[in-house]
């Protein structure tokens, strides 16, 4: 796409749209932006970071649109009540979705590589970014979720790379049927389970989107993507899985507390892996990022150097700290697969789990509601202590059909130790209050940046 386009973002500071605002202005085009939080004076650092960006920040109150030239970018979320949508319909600004203007810019890509799935995405999206930098093709990537191999002072926020190589990774969504509008070379398909939609149509959509790459990596250790892998030529396909029959295997897994190590399997090749990010969840999304580096060119053996040094993504099982014996760590857990991961990765080491969920919306409760119970009911110890405060709510009308209190009494049916306490602090402080030595607290949820902030405070009270 050319350059010096000028671009207004609403809600500039959410985690899909600061990476593609710091992308456009890394590449010389115009940015500017509003957000709820500026006006709230949440999140100052984020702000003060994309204002040293040269992103031109304004309240959201319409002033930032005054010309029929700048394109206004936002979220489905957004309501036509707001000041800057109002006043890009009086002067005549053309509008595009995030997701619109990001696969533009994709499809314009080289390389275009993408990364679908309902777990795992900004992850895989990290790993194969750092592998493709530490082998010299200097990649852009857009991530949702702050990478920390690229977290320096300049960049405290890095959830994208400006590069100058042929590779454009990104995460693309599921959620909204966005991922209809990509078209990727290289296609990453972690796995398909509920989250936002039916599975029958995360079936079309991932099923479309792996259909039009020319190379597609597949986790066939997964049931339904294993289905969806069968429709494609075999020519076009790299599979992977962990202990069963694929192009990439992984075997004997070794894990740590913050780390695993595991033999990839390649052919006749056995090769020994070890990843600075824990779990079975990440020898997956290893396999996954190995499998598409390989298909963009990059040796095996580099690759598989590279991704040793790949120490993780801001909230994705990440310690904050530790105080008193007690352990804090913030993830970004917010559907079964995402949460039943982090649950089985901390429960393979000693210690009682106190889990603060906090859902991401009343529609993705709704969506979720029985798998969720059943997730938490087979998942949480014997001990381990589960509190929902009410779920993210950031304005507009929305259907509060289910709500957490109705979560955590069927939870609670099946025995485990569940409650509801509406206020999010106030279940922080409840969670403070129970913990012992030896405990680990975990702060989930999505679409709310400030869950890191109130794990900080956890472990400040903790101190």
């Amino acid at each position: 796409m050319e350059t010096r386009k000028s671009y207004f973002f609403v809600g500039v500071g959410g985690s899909g749209m600061m990476p593609l605002a710091m992308i456009l202005a890394g590449r010389g085009d115009q940015v500017a932006g509003s957000d709820r939080a500026l006006d709230s004076g949440a999140l100052p650092a984020k702000f003060a970071d994309l204002t040293a960006k040269s992103v031109a920040l304004f309240p959201q109150d319409g002033s930032g649109i005054s010309s029929a030239d700048q394109i206004v970018v936002a979220s489905a979320a957004v309501e036509a009540t707001v000041p800057d949508i109002v006043a890009a319909e009086a002067v005549g600004a053309a509008r595009l979705s995030r997701a619109e203007l990001l696969s533009q810019l994709f499809n314009a890509g080289v390389l275009p590589i993408g990364v679908a799935g309902t777990s795992g995405k900004s992850t895989v999206t990290g790993m194969i970014g750092w592998i493709l930098h530490a082998c010299g093709r200097d990649p852009t990537v857009m991530n949702g979720a702050v990478m920390k191999n690229f977290v320096a002072p300049q960049a405290p926020f890095a959830s994208a790379l400006v590069g100058q190589g042929e590779a454009f990774v990104s995460e693309v969504d599921e959620s909204d049927g966005s991922i209809a509008l990509y078209h990727p070379k290289i296609a990453v398909l972690n796995n398909v389970s509920l989250d936002h939609k039916s599975l029958e149509e995360l079936r079309a959509l991932f099923g479309t989107f792996a259909g039009r790459a020319v190379t597609t990596v597949v986790n066939v250790g997964d049931a339904e993507s294993a289905a969806l892998a069968m429709s494609l030529p075999r020519d076009r396909l790299v599979t992977f899985a962990i202990d069963a029959s694929a192009d990439l295997r992984a075997e004997n897994l070794l894990p740590e507390p913050f780390a695993i190590g595991f033999d990839l399997v390649k052919g006749g090749e056995r090769h020994k892996v070890r990843l600075s990010v824990p779990g079975r969840h990440n020898v997956s999304n290893a396999l996954a990022a190995l499998g598409a580096v390989r298909a963009a060119g990059v040796p095996l053996a580099e690759a598989i150097t590279a991704i040793a040094g790949f120490v993780g993504l801001k909230r994705r099982f990440e310690l904050v700290g530790e105080a008193g014996g007690v352990a804090v760590i913030d993830d970004f857990g917010h559907n079964p697969d995402k949460i039943a991961a982090t649950l089985e990765t901390l429960h393979a080491f000693p210690g009682r789990l106190l889990v603060l969920f906090q859902p991401h919306g009343y529609g993705p409760l709704k969506v979720m509601r029985r798998e969720l119970v059943a997730m938490f009911a087979e998942r949480l110890a014997a001990g381990d202590v589960l509190v929902l405060p009410d779920p993210v709510y950031q304005g507009g009308t929305v259907n509060r059909e289910v709500t957490s209190a109705d979560i955590v009494a069927e939870i609670a049916a099946t025995g485990a130790q569940a409650a509801h306490i509406a206020d999010r602090a106030g279940a922080a402080a409840h969670l403070v209050a129970l913990a012992r030595p030896g405990d680990r607290i975990v702060v989930m949820g999505a679409r709310d940046d400030t869950l890191s902030l109130l794990a900080g405070d956890m472990l400040g009270q903790l101190s």
